[in-house]
């Protein structure tokens, strides 16, 4: 399989290949450890000389094959499965930096990765500075810092919905001589490839619309194999790693250096792994992904439009509209569409707000986005609650705002629920 497949038929084909009488679904490998034919085989895969799977908590073969297809769907040269889209993000980062190093991140970030970067990170050593991604170039490289080594940003903000401008943060990175690691969750590779645009590692909390039925918890890093690792900046990359023997990851991997190494020190190390079994299950998403995106944004722009014209509501926040002011770059960015989450305000204070969630039927209350079924939230009190009024204001969450995941169900039954919700305040 090669990346001149269309991404529709590498959702359904890429990653695992069969061989010549062998099931064409994927098996499901449960087994934690492997059985080899010799010793010498055994001790030159721990020592990286050869590939194979060790232990299931560095990689397992049902693994391998939903990493791959993600690869090739994102136009990486490697990537590495998780535990968690948290995991992922943590050990792109720490694939990186180490104490006493610096990061720039974009103000406009999921809450649970803002408090990984400005509580976590900040007990290991690491600093991250909070930019605004809609101020110049020139000024986000004020920031910079003689150890800056990141810049992390998301392709589709959570929950402001803003669309990155991925080739200005690619020049700052390469201005910095430093990589861009874009979170790609909300377009998936479906509706967006960062790697096409300039972004060097780009990462997805795969339990959102890669699983896409609200089943399993996990995480992916891609790797694009396209930053030059040995500029003088990352000697970990270069320098001889003692708990392998020695090993020079540029020197032996080349372009997939970054992906292999964060598999064999960090998913060694931390043991954040997936499972065999959700490893099977985000592959059988996969295969209905380009299917579920399309619906889910062609619901969800059909809704913000409902809910841009009721009285109630006093502003709608869809990238697709086209008074949003991300609409120019989401015709750049995100062509075939802008995914199925949208925010909005409701007239009134809390209570309001409570009663209208509350009031809906087809619609639930859940933590969550990326089902294929309809569901609403709100931010402020919950994904958001940790955060203070300084942090909530620099992530644009506001009192007012509901946070809507449109699933795949008929929309003018998710607007029917909607419109009596609504009315019934």
């Amino acid at each position: 399989m090669t990346n001149n497949f269309k991404k529709e038929t590498l959702c359904i084909q890429g990653g695992y290949k069969p061989e010549s009488g062998e099931a064409r679904i994927l098996p499901i490998v449960q087994s934690t450890t492997f059985k080899y034919e010799s010793s010498e085989h055994l001790a030159e895969i721990f020592d990286l000389k050869k590939q194979g799977h060790m232990y299931s908590r560095i990689s397992n073969p049902t693994v391998s094959a939903f990493e791959e297809k993600i690869s090739e769907l994102e136009g990486g040269v490697g990537a590495l499965a998780t535990a968690s889209g948290q995991s992922a993000t943590l050990i792109s980062i720490l694939n990186i930096c180490k104490a006493k190093e610096h990061i720039i991140a974009s103000a406009n970030i999921y809450g649970g990765t803002y408090t990984l970067f400005s509580t976590t990170l900040k007990k290991l050593g690491i600093e991250v500075t909070f930019v605004n991604p809609e101020i110049s170039i020139e000024e986000i490289l004020s920031f910079k810092r003689d150890n800056t080594k990141v810049i992390f940003a998301e392709t589709l903000s959570n929950p402001s919905l803003n669309v990155l401008d991925i080739e200005k943060f690619s020049k700052i990175a390469k201005k910095l001589d430093i990589p861009l690691i874009v979170d790609n969750t909300f377009p998936t590779p479906y509706l967006c490839n960062p790697i096409e645009h300039g972004a060097n590692i780009v990462v997805h909390s795969a339990t959102k619309y890669i699983d896409g039925h609200a089943t399993s918890v996990g995480g992916v890093i891609v790797d694009g194999g396209n930053f030059n690792w040995d500029n003088g900046k990352f000697e970990e990359f270069i320098k001889p790693d003692p708990s392998y023997h020695g090993i020079k990851y540029v020197e032996k991997f080349k372009e997939q250096a970054y992906i292999v190494k964060a598999r064999v020190q960090f998913l060694r190390d931390i043991g954040a792994t997936l499972s065999p079994f959700n490893g099977f299950l985000f592959n059988l998403g996969l295969e209905t992904l380009h299917l579920r995106m399309k619906r889910h944004s062609e619901n969800a722009l059909k809704l913000a439009k409902y809910l841009k014209e009721h009285d109630k509501v006093t502003w709608v926040n869809y990238p697709k509209l086209d008074n949003h002011k991300s609409f120019e770059l989401s015709k750049k960015y995100l062509p075939k569409g802008a995914s199925g989450i949208l925010t909005f305000g409701l007239k009134g204070g809390k209570e309001r707000i409570k009663k209208f969630i509350e009031n809906l039927e087809l619609v639930a209350l859940v933590v969550h986005v990326g089902d294929v079924r309809t569901s609403v939230l709100h931010p402020a009190t919950t994904t958001h609650r940790q955060l203070t009024k300084e942090q909530l204001k620099a992530s644009k969450v506001t009192k007012d705002m509901i946070r809507v995941s449109i699933g795949i169900e008929e929309i003018d039954d998710i607007i029917n629920d909607f419109d009596r919700a609504l009315n019934s305040i």
